[in-house]
C-alpha cells in the first residue's frame, strides 16, 4: 500500500472511530433522558415475576402524584426498566421500585425525583436494633410475691411492675401496676402489634394472649404479593403469614405488653389479657429495611379495615435516616385511629438536637418513650428531649420473654416503649371507645412528676397505670 492510500484509509477509520463514539454518546444521551419518556406508544408484555424468585430487595420508594393511575406508575417503571414491587394500599401513591439494572441508587432517585409525576423518592435503606442490652442474663425471683400479686414465679423481679426497693432500687419507682390490676387485667377484646423481630407465638407464657386470624376473617390479600396465609401474623421479610421470632427482641416486647398473668408461669405482662399481633419485619441479626416496616404497617392498617380491634402498634427500634414514606405510613395509622409507640433510642444523646425515627416524627399517634432504672434515674443509654420524648418508663433491668420458653433480663428503650403500649391497652380495655387522641392524651397527663425529667421529656414524669386507669 502506498503513502497515499494508507493516508486515506487511516482518515476513514478516524471518521468511523469518531462516528462510533458520537452514536455510543447519542445512546448515553437517551438512556439518561428515558426517565422522562413515560409514555412509550408500544408498551411491552411482560412475564409476571414471583416475588420469591427474586434477588435481592427493592431499592426505592417513589410516592407519585395524587390520581396518578396505578397503571400509568407501571409503565413509567418499565420504562426505566424497573419493576412495580409492591403498592401500599393506605398511603395513596405509595410504591416500592425494584430496579432491574441494579444501578447506583443515588442516580436512580435523583431520576424519579425529577419526573413531573413524582412527589419524592428515596432509597430504601437498613434498619437495625440499637439497644444496649444485655441478653444473656438469667433472672432470678428475690423474695415472694407481695399479697395480692399475681403467682408467676418470677414476678418479684419484676420491679417496673411493682418496685419494691429490691435489688437496691427505690420503693414506688414504677408503674404502679398492682394498683392498676384492681380496676382491669386487660381483654383479650383488644389488639396490640408488636412491630419488631416477629413474637415467638408459642411460647407457654404468651401462647394464650397470641392473636390468631379469626376463622371468619379471610386471608390477607395483596395485588402484588398475593395471598398470605397470616394465621399468626404477617412476616415482611419473606412476605409470608409465619411471624416465628427467631432473635428473641419482639418475643422480649411482647412479654412486657401481654405475658399471661397469674397462671403461675414465668412473668405477668402488663395484661393478663390481651391479643398479640406479631408484625416482624427485623430478622435473625436485628436487621430490616424501612420498605419491609411500611408493608408491615400497611398490613396492620388493612386488617383493622377488615374488622380487627387493633388499636397499638409498639416499634422498639429506630435509625437516624430519616424515612418520609415511613412517616406517611405511620400518618395513615393516625388516620386509621392506631397509636403508635416508639422507642427514643440507646445513644444518650438530646434528640431535640440530632433527631432519631421513627421517635421523632410530629405526628398525633406518635408517642416516643425514654427509659428509666429502677430508681427513677434516666437510664445512662436512654436518648432524651424535652420536646420530642413525650414520657419515660421502666426500661433498665427488665424481665420478660424469651425464645424457647426461657426469660431474659435486658435493657434499652426498646423494653420502656412496650411498658407505654402495655399501659396503652389496659386503658382501652377499661374504656374501649376512647379515641386515639383522648388515649395519647390520658397516659401523658397521668405521668408521675419526676425533677431529674424536668427538660428531659415532654411531660418531666414515668408513666403510671393506676393514673391512667383513674385509680
Amino acid at each position: 500500500m502506498n503513502r497515499g492510500n494508507f493516508l486515506v484509509h487511516l482518515m476513514i477509520a478516524v471518521v468511523l472511530v469518531a462516528l462510533a463514539a458520537v452514536v455510543g454518546q447519542i445512546g448515553r444521551w437517551r438512556s439518561m433522558l428515558k426517565v422522562q419518556d413515560t409514555t412509550p406508544k408500544k408498551a411491552t408484555k411482560v412475564a409476571p415475576v414471583k416475588v420469591a424468585e427474586l434477588d435481592g430487595r427493592p431499592e426505592l420508594l417513589v410516592r407519585f402524584k395524587p390520581n396518578t393511575p396505578l397503571a400509568k406508575i407501571k409503565q413509567i417503571a418499565a420504562a426505566n426498566n424497573d419493576r412495580v414491587e409492591d403498592e401500599i394500599e393506605s398511603v395513596n401513591g405509595l410504591i416500592s421500585i425494584d430496579d432491574l439494572d441494579d444501578a447506583d441508587v443515588t442516580g436512580v432517585v435523583r431520576q424519579y425525583q425529577s419526573m413531573p409525576d413524582v412527589e419524592y423518592a428515596e432509597a430504601n435503606f437498613q434498619i437495625a436494633l440499637d439497644d444496649s442490652v444485655d441478653r444473656n442474663s438469667r433472672p432470678a425471683a428475690f423474695a415472694p410475691n407481695p399479697v395480692g400479686a399475681p403467682n408467676d414465679p418470677l414476678f418479684s423481679d419484676q420491679w417496673a411492675l411493682n418496685n419494691t426497693g429490691q435489688n437496691g432500687g427505690t420503693a414506688n419507682a414504677h408503674i404502679d401496676a398492682l394498683k392498676a390490676w384492681a380496676k382491669t387485667q386487660g381483654s383479650a377484646e383488644v389488639v396490640v402489634a408488636v412491630l419488631d423481630t416477629g413474637v415467638d407465638y408459642t411460647h407457654k407464657d404468651l401462647a394464650e394472649n397470641m392473636w390468631i386470624r379469626p376463622a371468619n376473617l379471610p386471608e390477607y390479600a395483596d395485588d402484588e404479593l398475593g395471598t398470605i396465609d397470616d394465621l399468626h401474623g404477617f412476616d415482611a421479610n419473606a412476605n409470608a403469614g409465619d411471624p416465628m421470632d427467631d432473635n428473641g427482641h419482639g418475643t422480649h416486647c411482647a412479654g412486657i405488653i401481654g405475658a399471661e398473668g397469674n397462671n403461675g408461669e414465668g412473668i405477668s405482662g402488663i395484661n393478663w389479657n390481651v391479643k398479640i399481633m406479631p408484625l416482624k419485619f427485623l430478622g435473625r441479626g436485628g436487621f430490616g429495611d424501612v420498605k419491609d416496616a411500611i408493608e408491615s404497617i400497611n398490613y396492620a392498617i388493612e386488617r383493622k379495615k377488615a374488622g380487627v380491634n387493633l388499636r397499638v402498634i409498639n416499634a422498639s427500634w429506630g435509625s437516624t435516616q430519616r424515612s418520609k414514606a415511613l412517616e406517611d405510613a405511620i400518618k395513615a395509622a393516625s388516620d386509621a385511629g392506631i397509636l403508635f409507640v416508639a422507642a427514643a433510642g440507646n445513644s444518650s444523646t438530646d434528640n431535640d438536637r440530632r433527631a432519631h425515627y421513627p421517635s421523632n416524627y410530629d405526628l398525633p399517634n406518635v408517642l416516643s418513650v425514654a427509659a428509666l432504672d429502677r430508681n427513677d434515674k434516666l437510664a445512662s443509654f436512654s436518648n432524651y428531649g424535652a420536646k420530642t420524648v413525650h414520657v419515660a418508663a421502666p426500661g433498665r433491668e427488665i424481665t420478660s420473654t424469651w425464645l424457647g420458653d426461657q426469660y431474659r433480663e435486658a435493657s434499652g428503650t426498646s423494653m420502656a416503649a412496650p411498658q407505654v403500649a402495655g399501659i396503652a391497652a389496659l386503658i382501652l380495655a377499661n374504656e374501649p371507645k376512647l379515641s386515639m387522641a383522648k388515649l395519647r392524651e390520658r397516659i401523658m397527663k397521668s405521668a408521675d412528676p419526676i425533677d431529674t425529667l424536668t427538660g428531659k421529656v415532654a411531660v418531666g414524669g414515668r408513666l403510671n397505670a393506676a393514673k391512667a386507669l383513674g385509680e
